[in-house]
């Protein structure tokens, strides 16, 4: 069966977008509202890509803790797009909660927040409050920010330096790197500063903590994921016009002739004037016509990380706060999901473990005797309380891995192959891998795709600025 996508009958250009996660339904809906008549493909049974969510019993369960923060403007706009940003509040004004069980009673609780004052002022009387460093170490932290703020994050240089090597040189201490550097920048860019890019780390700090006050805000979903990047991205496709087909494996990509696109699927094939790959990059890898990239290899030589996820359901409240991060502990990042799980009885928390190479493949019963006793030392009213379930979710491949030498590797949204582009929070939108990542290389490529085709691109001006 072959169906001709590449025009209808008043003459629009179509375009398929292949991949229904955060990259692809942006771009689908950019590419739509520009009036191109758009199929998405999807080879799972819902859209959402890496941030999705599936049910366990009566529960609704996010496959991992996601946050985003106020200066992720596009991932933003998506939320708007998708009619979600009530559901998705931010902060008033950043708040981090640190648990720092080696410190001794009442002296174990710091906090990382900001006030209403100019950069980088807005940090002053955080750091110099937070107990969790000495007045030496704050003392370096101030003065390795600056420095940091001082970079040039357009220098190539920096994607070949090491964030940690940079971080010794700058007077910081191994206490300050697990205490401050390591605890924001471990969630932000899945690896630690010994392993991450220099480029990558200063445009996660300067961007979220030194372009304006209030960038680091934090916000999250209180439903669960699969409403905003399935259910609600759904309805806004559907009503943008786009035909949206999941369970929809691609087989291959190629050119059909007069700059027009045939992709194959399982009975059917479409042609359209535009293609959009927003698939991971190893599969972006073997879907690429001959030709498409210089080289192509580079794909496969970016190295993904894991990131591994434990559920705790008890039968009673034993966190009053929303979240925490936890310091002398192998726990990470300590959220509440109770009431987006739907959860009516007990307090459901889900742990966030990035750059879990040691511990991803370890079984459920070694996870349980590890983290179990950790949330007891971390949370008394853990201490006694009834667990109803504990269960784990890993995601191996949850993100390109940061290292050193990763930014020649991404490319960007064009190819060599006129009407293919590519979209991924892999590809070269500058930020690490994360939803605002992959937003962004969706806007990205339709911006590129429209810009080729003539079309209107006004509706996405405005997208990429660094701050709200």
């Amino acid at each position: 069966m072959s169906e001709d996508e590449s025009t209808d009958a008043s003459g629009r250009a179509t375009a398929v977008v292949i991949g229904g996660g955060l990259a692809g339904v942006t771009a689908a809906l950019a590419l739509a509202d520009a009036g191109v008549r758009v199929t998405l493909l999807e080879g799972r049974p819902r859209l959402g890509g890496l941030a999705f969510s599936f049910q366990r019993g009566g529960l609704t369960v996010d496959n991992g803790q996601h946050v985003f923060l106020r200066c992720c403007t596009a991932y933003r706009w998506f939320l708007d797009r998708v009619d979600a940003t009530a559901l998705a509040p931010l902060q008033d004004r950043l708040d981090v909660p640190v648990l720092d069980l080696d410190a001794p009673q009442g002296r174990r609780l710091g906090r990382i927040g900001r006030d209403a004052l100019p950069v980088p002022l807005h940090l002053a009387r955080s750091l110099a409050t937070y107990q969790h460093l000495s007045l030496a170490e704050r003392a370096r932290v101030g003065r390795a920010a600056l420095a940091l703020k001082g970079l040039d994050l357009t220098d190539p240089a920096l994607d070949a330096q090491n964030f940690g090597d940079w971080l010794a040189a700058h007077g910081q201490s191994r206490r300050a790197v697990e205490a401050l550097w390591d605890l924001v920048g471990v969630a932000t860019l899945n690896a630690v500063a010994q392993d991450s890019s220099l480029g990558l780390a200063a445009m996660v700090f300067k961007t979220g903590l030194l372009s304006d006050p209030g960038a680091a805000d934090i916000g999250w979903a209180r439903v669960p994921l699969g409403e905003l990047h399935d259910t609600l991205a759904r309805k806004a496709l559907d009503s943008a016009g786009v035909r949206t087909e999941i369970r929809t494996r691609v087989t291959s990509v190629s050119p059909y002739g007069n700059g027009r696109w045939s992709v194959q699927v399982p009975g059917e094939r479409i042609e359209a004037d535009t293609v959009v790959l927003a698939v991971p990059q190893r599969e972006a890898h073997d879907l690429l016509p001959e030709g498409a990239l210089d080289a192509p290899e580079r794909l496969l030589d970016i190295g993904t990380a894991p990131i591994l996820n434990i559920h705790v359901v008890y039968d009673r409240e034993v966190l009053t706060a929303p979240f925490f991060a936890a310091l002398g502990s192998p726990v990470q990042w300590v959220f509440d999901r109770t009431e987006a799980s739907g959860l009516r009885d007990g307090q459901y928390l889900a742990l966030s473990q990035s750059a879990a190479q040691d511990e991803i493949d370890e079984p459920v019963a070694v996870l349980r005797e590890r983290y179990l006793p950790e949330l007891e030392r971390l949370l008394p009213g853990a201490r006694g309380a009834g667990v109803k379930d504990f269960f784990v979710t890993r995601e191996r491949t949850a993100t390109f891995a940061p290292a050193p030498g990763v930014g020649r590797l991404r490319p960007g949204a064009r190819t060599k192959a006129p009407g293919l582009y590519l979209a991924g929070a892999w590809t070269a939108t500058g930020w690490p891998a994360t939803m605002e990542s992959a937003v962004r290389s969706g806007v990205g490529a339709a911006d590129a795709a429209l810009h080729a085709l003539g079309r209107p691109r006004d509706h996405l001006l405005g997208l990429f600025e660094e701050a709200a």
